[in-house]
């Protein structure tokens, strides 16, 4: 949206964030885009992020690039792999070439795109792989679907001491936690990682962020579109030169999520020799100073080539409903060719599969 001093990207997909979005501008709750439009017309982009953050939205400035910032960021790991504590070696078999995570446990505490991403890849690869959401934030269910794959889905609400006590049962046997929660969120439900580390000696924890875990940043809520936004991606990605653009696809999200796997895969092997409790640590935000760092050509002109996408396709028939995903982008000698289909969101029982 155009602001009277630059533009603002929002987000609002999920409700209570669109309902934050409105309640910020003073809109009424069935407001629309040209509503919304209307007001930020009138504000300063600063002052529309601070009061749509303030509110409980989501809201960035879109900013040109910095190259001193992402000159910064690249020059940290990419995957950092830090250690939280000392624990014994792990020495584990691994499963044969098409399930070598076979008997891993993973906890899933990650939504929307990134960490569902590393999730349906530690799946595909063998893990007994178990989400679990609030039942009070329902996922979208094509976007559930679209990175389910292979995995189970539950519903716990972490308030309730019952449903603690469960994931509590489940966390003590589990091999790696994935979490793409804000940091205040997972403090206050004791699930920060050297909570984690410090409870259950030899876990892997992977931590999906959209600005990075350090200071402030960590409780910072973003989407892939918002980091594009503020990074300097979307003036790059204009389609002229007086409106920002963005990237064909969540670019950032789904290479964060394929770094976190592998990410993961390397802890589990650096724990058979050394051992500790480990933690990967993936950003958006890194990933895009990566992005920005990488060379670029101007575009092409169009080819009118239409690529045919059906041998990259999968189908699935998911309780009647037919579902066409991508097929697995990893691939290897020996490794999976297709995905295990996705499940039905929050119908699966709290319980692992029997290793």
């Amino acid at each position: 949206f155009r602001s009277s001093d630059g533009w603002v990207r929002t987000h609002g997909n999920y409700p209570h964030h669109a309902a934050a979005l409105r309640r910020a501008l003073g809109l009424a709750q069935d407001a629309g885009r040209d509503e919304v439009a209307a007001a930020l017309r009138g504000m300063p982009a600063g002052v529309a992020t601070q009061a749509i953050t303030a509110a409980g939205g989501l809201c960035v400035g879109v900013a040109h690039e910095n190259p001193g910032v992402d000159a910064d960021l690249r020059a940290a790991p990419l995957v950092p792999l830090l250690r939280l504590a000392d624990a014994p070696a792990r020495h584990r078999e691994w499963g044969p070439a098409d399930a070598p995570l076979s008997g891993i446990r993973v906890l899933d505490l990650a939504r929307v795109i990134a960490g569902p991403v590393a999730t349906r890849t530690l799946a595909l690869l063998g893990a007994d792989v178990l989400r679990f959401d609030p039942p009070q934030l329902p996922e979208p269910e094509w976007q559930h679907l679209d990175n389910g794959h292979g995995k189970r889905s539950t519903l716990l609400d972490l308030a309730q001491a019952a449903d603690r006590r469960v994931f509590d049962r489940l966390l003590e046997t589990a091999d790696v936690v994935v979490t793409g929660y804000r940091a205040r969120a997972l403090d206050r439900l004791g699930l920060d990682p050297a909570d984690l580390a410090a409870r259950h000696p030899g876990i892997v924890v992977a931590r999906l962020t959209a600005w990075g875990s350090a200071g402030a940043t960590g409780d910072r809520r973003g989407f892939d579109s918002l980091v594009q936004a503020a990074s300097g991606i979307a003036w790059i990605e204009a389609p002229g030169p007086d409106h920002p653009g963005v990237l064909p696809a969540q670019a950032l999200d789904h290479s964060a999520g394929y770094l976190l796997a592998a990410g993961v895969l390397r802890a589990l092997q650096h724990q058979g020799v050394d051992g500790g409790s480990l933690l990967v640590d993936v950003s958006l935000r890194r990933v895009a100073a990566e992005l920005l760092g990488m060379p670029r050509t101007e575009d092409p002109e169009p080819s009118g080539i239409v690529a045919d996408a059906s041998p990259h396709l999968q189908d699935f028939d998911i309780d009647g409903l037919r579902v066409t995903t991508a097929a697995p982008a990893v691939a290897y000698a020996g490794g999976p060719s297709a995905y295990r289909a996705p499940r039905r969101w929050g119908r699966d029982a709290a319980a692992w599969i029997e290793r």
